[in-house]
């Protein structure tokens, strides 16, 4: 049997650190001071092939929850993911249940970098189409009956929309409510999220308290944003995902804004907040940011890898970017067909998102040829075995 720990600084830690808000705090506490066993759940709609540091910061939360001896569950909304959680400018694209399965294909391999689901206590992996997808329309109606229109006018992005005259589909209305059910089926103590989705989660507590008569905590962790409050995103190039090799992890923590360093610390590493806050303080006094970030980068790779992988990717960017040398070890693929195109083939190994990016990086003068120091203009430039490619300041690549 798993002993529950009770230990009130690793208590404090989990409620406070990288949080931004819990539902209710005190009663929270006591529930984890009581030694009883808690059920946890953090939910995921696999809109993309990977997870990424954003996902990071909740699954971090619920590793915490794992570590104490709670029974932990990570949330597959493979149903949800269909219909898409509401955007503040227009209604998200539908997804078939085909797109959103191949999406998810390695979640769990990923999320274990964090979560066990192998031995004592381990986490559990979940599928919320199990239940939403036997859904009758009785059943959606019985659940609808239990929100009013007026509660989700509150919601800040629904308010954002009717006040651009954006319209609102009923089907998003439906979206908090699949997400509070979750909870209810699954009878969980806590739920685990970032704050963008507190009403969600708020959704999730009222359904919990009315159709079950349970309390559900809720916690929303902070989210990973520079001082204007703007979220790190895909679109940005700099958003580290879980299958993302050391080196480029260390590589895009060194491009992101100063205003992340104190945050990506926070929610980010294993660092202490004693040191954390020390590190404000030297930045406020005037210290090089740089010193700081290359520490964050290290702490980043040692999290998501370990620390031999965390020297190397530090070591490597000291030699290639701050010595201005080429490295040693470059990302290679494999060239299959010797017409292929540099285009082609650094698609197909996902080296680029789309043709379109190739096309965008040419016609920058982003891409140079390390073998005769020129840079490629020609977007449909053939492979050549041997070739090593430098596309922009960060990513080499050799063709084998």
């Amino acid at each position: 049997m798993v002993k529950i720990i009770t230990d009130e600084k690793l208590i404090d830690s989990l409620v406070n650190r990288g949080v931004e808000n819990v539902f209710v705090k005190e009663d929270l506490v006591k529930k984890l001071k009581s030694g009883n066993k808690l059920k946890v759940y953090l939910g995921i709609d696999p809109t993309g092939p990977t997870l990424h540091v954003g996902h990071a910061i909740p699954i971090k939360k619920l590793k915490e929850f794992q570590n104490l001896g709670h029974q932990v569950i990570l949330l597959m909304g493979d149903f949800t993911a269909m219909i898409g959680d509401p955007d503040k400018k227009q209604a998200r694209k539908t997804l078939t249940h085909k797109e959103v399965l191949v999406n998810l294909k390695k979640y769990k391999k990923q999320a274990s970098k964090f979560l066990k689901f192998e031995g004592p206590n381990k986490a559990e992996f979940k599928f919320n189409s199990k239940w939403l997808g036997k859904m009758n329309f009785e059943d959606v109606l019985n659940l609808a009956s239990n929100m009013t229109v007026d509660q989700m006018l509150k919601r800040d992005m629904f308010k954002t929309r009717m006040e651009e005259n954006s319209p609102i589909y009923i089907h998003e209305f439906l979206y908090p409510l699949m997400q509070g059910y979750d909870g209810v089926v699954m009878n969980v103590d806590v739920e685990i999220g970032g704050n963008d989705q507190t009403f969600n989660m708020l959704a999730g507590r009222h359904l919990s308290s009315r159709l079950i008569n349970k309390d559900k905590s809720v916690i929303a962790t902070k989210l990973l944003v520079d001082n204007t409050g703007k979220k790190m995103g895909k679109t940005e190039g700099n958003m580290i995902t879980f299958e993302d090799k050391p080196k480029d992890m260390f590589g895009k923590v060194m491009s992101w804004e100063d205003s992340l360093i104190i945050n990506g610390f926070e929610l980010c590493t294993d660092v202490t907040m004693e040191e954390i806050n020390q590190a404000e303080k030297e930045m406020k006094a005037g210290k090089n940011p740089m010193e700081l970030k290359m520490k964050l980068g290290y702490e980043i790779v040692k999290t998501f890898y370990n620390e031999k992988n965390a020297i190397e990717a530090k070591n490597n960017f000291t030699q290639t970017f701050q010595n201005k040398e080429i490295p040693n070890e470059m990302t290679e693929i494999k060239n299959t067909k010797e017409t292929e195109t540099i285009m082609d083939l650094l698609v197909v190994n996902k080296i680029l998102s789309s043709k379109g990016e190739w096309r965008r990086l040419v016609g920058e003068g982003a891409v140079t040829d390390l073998n005769t120091e020129e840079k490629i203009s020609d977007v449909n430039a053939v492979t050549k075995t041997g070739m090593r490619i430098k596309i922009g300041k960060k990513r080499f690549i050799k063709i084998v």
